[in-house]
């Protein structure tokens, strides 16, 4: 959209008298830094040109009669006319403006006396315009404007009031008198002999009315409006303005945009348009607007301004431009996704034929380029979603870039190759009738477009693909008549072309794969009959024969027909396709050996597995063959052979990937054939390489304990053991349980692993019976270790170091009892009671049996055995507590060896209940299932 330049000066020519002409400029100045700062451009005035005389001397002449002459008005009057020769001429001549301003500071007594005296014999209203200016010049502008006042005043219809009525304005809009400027303008405007002015005038007054703030906006933006009226009175003034008026149009379109920004924006510059006839420059202002608010950063202000015009105007011819321009702001804004939703609101207003073709050149090449840009960014958003594994989001990119390229082919000049990619980007979508119509057109629609043939073939492999896997969906389902129908038409329009051989050869293998014989061999023979077609092409439709054979599982007839195969091979060709043929040949021997496995027929298979290896030494399906023969030998149980064939194997293709399960084959076959301990060895030799050892060293050690080689097992077990593990659920619980368990019965460090398997089982969520049994009758050793070293501490003088650490052992004794109890229960219970109770009552006696310090006399000894004795008492209360509550067990648990030890125990303690004889059984009645006290 055109700019009008800013900042320049306009200028009038103003008229002047003979007598008095003068050319000097008065700077309104320019934009500050705020609204209040703002100033219209500079405002120039000019005399008229001099008559075509020598300049040169009559300046001279005048200058030196205002030298010489000592009369105010003789010097006036060479003054006067110097001025005017100079502004006429343009030229450097009289005085220089050093020397001009000390003449007209000197001069001004002249002035004023011939004003005094009334005696001037020329116009009065020239002396007072020509006093104005000299003290305009020096620097009184007060001054100045008095004598304008006065000319105004004075001498109301003198030709130098208009200009003097336009400088008593200007002095006053200098001053920021705005309201007053706006009243001396107006009356400017309104007088009638403005003339040239009126244009200046009027645009001062919108200046005067602007910068009083938004409550005189109203008639300032009227005002402005009324002096674009004048500048641009036509649309061939708008297209070519005056130059002198360009930075005063510029201006005006700047202030109004401003004023509107202030307040409602388009709507204001609609309401001041409205009632006025349509103008040709209206548009300019939204525009103006519109950049004024992007200036400002208000970018979404700027894009709904733009977008205004268009609602409100619809048919208007600059549309396109102010919707460009919408893309233009958002880009400026940095928002790439508005610029790209700006692109497409403007593909899709001229996308109907009839909108496009209304669209001038450049529009039209603009339409175009944005198609294209949104088509490739589309297009690659699609590929970057289907990098980061987004398939959704990636079709739908995908599909939008194929809608743009598909409406841009028929608008460029390069339609096969914009329906090309269009195909491309229907074919990521998913989209395959669309993206096969695209490669049609773009094949056999479409002139002139090289790539012809490439399109041609993206349609037939597209219709290939169709046939099966991802592109086969419910809107797509080609079968393999169609692909052969669009291969005869690729085939008549591009004869030549070097992949013909390779597609019918393709479809000679699908014909035969669908069970159609007569056209496998039809496009078998198109193949070979193709001179173009390449060797191995040749040999896959040769390939074709014997596969049939094949396919009708008769591998003995096709093993015979790839031998023929390999004899029609051209020698020139015989090296590379020999290899291949042989492969195949090799794969029906395969095949014999597998259907000789299938019917149970062992030595044949392994006889047909065997003979690979002349075919094809050291191919892979010959190591497989030989896999398959061990195997094959391991499925009949001839399990010396099948170790040998598999230690064989692992020997001779030790690096091959099938070697990896040779050792798990080995240690099944050591099993099966009771050979646990070289299984173990087998495991330990795998766990050498292995990530993760210790699953197959535990496999190994559980095979040594089958052996009964303990020292292995054992060995294994702490080993494992010393690594901390912890169980992750039940199985590995009993499973760290029972290497204890088996560790405590081979006596390893028996000590540390009772402790260990306590402290586990009493930690663990998951019990079973037997790690529960063996868990109490391990915390029974560790409690009778215990307590034995309870026992073994003697009670010496001084008698409270020794009472301590004899009462540490007995509550570590008495713990390990209780755990006992915790893990065995009721098992156990006879025994951990009796336990517990023999503690206290040792305590007990080892308390009163304990020596008296050597420093006490007879009587104080006796007092301190009486302490001692009472210090006992409770210990043996408590002995005599647990024992009798074991006792009191016969009840409901029957009689065992703890509760007969207890009762031994009782009968010394209290003799009197308890030391009777006694015999104890168990009896049973047909009512009773338990037995009782006898």
């Amino acid at each position: 959209m055109r700019r009008f330049v800013c900042a320049l000066m306009s200028s009038l020519l103003m008229p002047l008298p003979a007598a008095g002409q003068e050319s000097f400029r008065v700077e309104l100045g320019r934009d500050g830094e705020t609204i209040a700062d703002m100033r219209p451009v500079y405002l120039k005035f000019e005399s008229r040109p001099m008559p075509a005389i020598s300049p040169a001397e009559v300046a001279r002449r005048y200058q030196q009669l205002f030298r010489s002459s000592d009369e105010p008005a003789v010097r006036i009057d060479a003054l006067n006319r110097l001025t005017n020769i100079r502004d006429r001429t343009g030229q450097d001549l009289g005085f220089s403006p050093e020397e001009e301003d000390r003449v007209y500071d000197e001069v001004l007594s002249s002035y004023e006396a011939i004003l005094g005296q009334g005696s001037f014999g020329g116009r009065l209203d020239e002396l007072l315009y020509q006093m104005a200016k000299a003290y305009a010049l020096t620097g009184q502008s007060e001054q100045s404007v008095d004598r304008l006042k006065q000319l105004v005043g004075l001498y109301p219809q003198s030709p130098l009031v208009p200009e003097a009525r336009f400088r008593i304005a200007e002095s006053d809009f200098s001053a920021g008198r705005f309201a007053e400027a706006e009243t001396g303008y107006r009356a400017l405007i309104n007088s009638e002999h403005a003339g040239a002015l009126i244009a200046k005038a009027q645009y001062m007054l919108g200046w005067s009315q602007f910068k009083q703030g938004p409550s005189a906006w109203e008639r300032a933006g009227l005002t402005f409006l009324s002096v674009l009226d004048e500048f641009l009175s036509d649309a061939q003034s708008l297209q070519n303005p005056e130059t002198s008026a360009v930075d005063a149009i510029d201006d005006t379109f700047r202030a109004l945009a401003l004023m509107a920004a202030r307040k409602e924006g388009p709507d204001t510059l609609a309401a001041w348009l409205k009632a006025e006839a349509p103008r040709y420059w209206a548009y300019l202002l939204f525009d103006r607007l519109a950049d004024f608010y992007a200036v400002q950063g208000d970018y979404e202000a700027s894009v709904a301004t733009n977008k205004w015009f268009v609602r409100f105007h619809p048919n208007h011819p600059k549309n396109p431009a102010f919707m460009a321009q919408v893309a233009a702001v958002w880009e400026q804004a940095g928002k790439p996704d508005a610029v790209r939703a700006a692109k497409a609101d403007y593909i899709a207003m001229y996308a109907a034929p009839s909108s496009y073709q209304a669209l001038s050149e450049p529009d039209q090449a603009r339409w175009q380029s944005y198609s294209r840009t949104l088509a490739d960014f589309h297009y690659s958003q699609g590929a970057l979603a289907f990098a980061n594994n987004d398939k959704a989001r990636g079709q739908g990119a995908f599909s939008a870039a194929a809608s743009y390229y598909e409406s841009l082919a028929s608008r460029t000049g390069s339609a096969g190759q914009i329906l090309r990619l269009a195909g491309d980007a229907r074919l990521q979508a998913g989209q395959y009738p669309r993206a096969l119509s695209d490669y049609q057109r773009a094949a056999y629609q479409t002139d002139h477009y090289p790539e012809a043939a490439d399109a041609g073939w993206a349609a037939l492999v597209l219709l290939r693909d169709g046939l099966e896997g991802d592109r086969r969906t419910a809107e797509f389902r080609p079968d393999l008549a169609t692909v052969s129908v669009e291969s005869d038409r690729f085939e008549q329009s591009f004869p030549d072309d070097s992949r013909l051989s390779g597609l019918t050869a393709d479809l000679a293998s699908r014909w035969l794969a669908s069970g159609n014989l007569e056209s496998a061999l039809t496009y078998a023979g198109r193949t070979v009959a193709n001179a173009k077609a390449s060797a191995e092409e040749r040999y896959a439709s040769w390939l074709v024969i014997a596969q049939v054979r094949q396919n009708q599982r008769e591998y003995a007839l096709a093993e015979r027909a790839w031998e023929q195969v390999l004899h029609e091979m051209p020698e020139s060709n015989k090296n590379d396709s020999e290899a291949n043929a042989k492969q195949q040949l090799a794969g029906a021997i395969y095949r014999q050996g597998e259907a000789a496995n299938a019917r149970g027929d062992l030595t044949s298979a392994v006889e047909h597995f065997t003979r690979i290896e002349a075919v094809l030494p050291g191919s892979e399906i010959a190591i497989k063959g030989r896999f398959d023969a061990a195997n094959s030998l391991l499925k009949a149980g001839r399990w010396v052979l099948a170790i040998e064939q598999l230690r064989l194997f692992r020997t001779r293709f030790a690096d091959h990937e099938l070697a990896a399960g040779i050792s798990d084959k080995l240690v099944h076959a050591y099993v099966a054939s009771d050979q646990p301990v070289q299984a173990a060895n087998e495991l330990l030799g795998a766990a050498s390489t292995a990530a993760e050892p210790w699953p197959l060293q535990l496999k190994a050690a559980e095979l040594f304990h089958l052996a009964g080689d303990q020292g292995n097992r054992d060995r294994l077990y702490l080993s494992y053991l010393k690594t901390n593990p912890s169980a992750e659920d039940a199985e590995q619980h009993l499973q760290l349980q029972t290497m204890r368990h088996r560790l405590i019965l081979s006596g390893e460090r028996t000590g540390n692993l009772r402790s260990a398997m306590v402290a586990s089982e009493l930690a663990s969520p998951w019990h079973s019976e037997e790690s529960l049994a063996w868990s109490a009758r391990a915390a029974l050793v560790l409690g009778a270790r215990d307590a034995a070293i309870f026992t073994s501490i003697p009670l010496s003088q001084p008698l409270a170091d020794s009472l301590d650490r004899k009462q540490r052992a007995l509550e570590g004794a008495r713990m390990r009892f209780l755990e006992a109890e915790q893990l065995g229960g009721e098992a156990v219970r006879s025994e951990t009671l009796f336990r517990r109770a023999e503690l206290y009552r040792v305590f007990a006696q080892d308390l009163m049996t304990s020596s008296v310090p050597a420093d006490l006399n007879e009587l104080e000894a006796m007092q301190y055995q009486m302490l001692l004795e009472e210090e006992a008492f409770p210990f043996e209360e408590k002995a005599i507590a647990l024992h009798s509550d074991n006792h009191r067990r016969v009840t409901d648990h029957n009689y065992d060896a703890w509760i007969g030890k207890s009762l031994g125990v009782l009968a010394q303690l209290n003799p009197g209940r308890y030391s009777r004889s006694v015999r104890w059984m168990t009896w049973k009645d047909q009512n009773a299932s338990s037995g009782g006290p006898g």
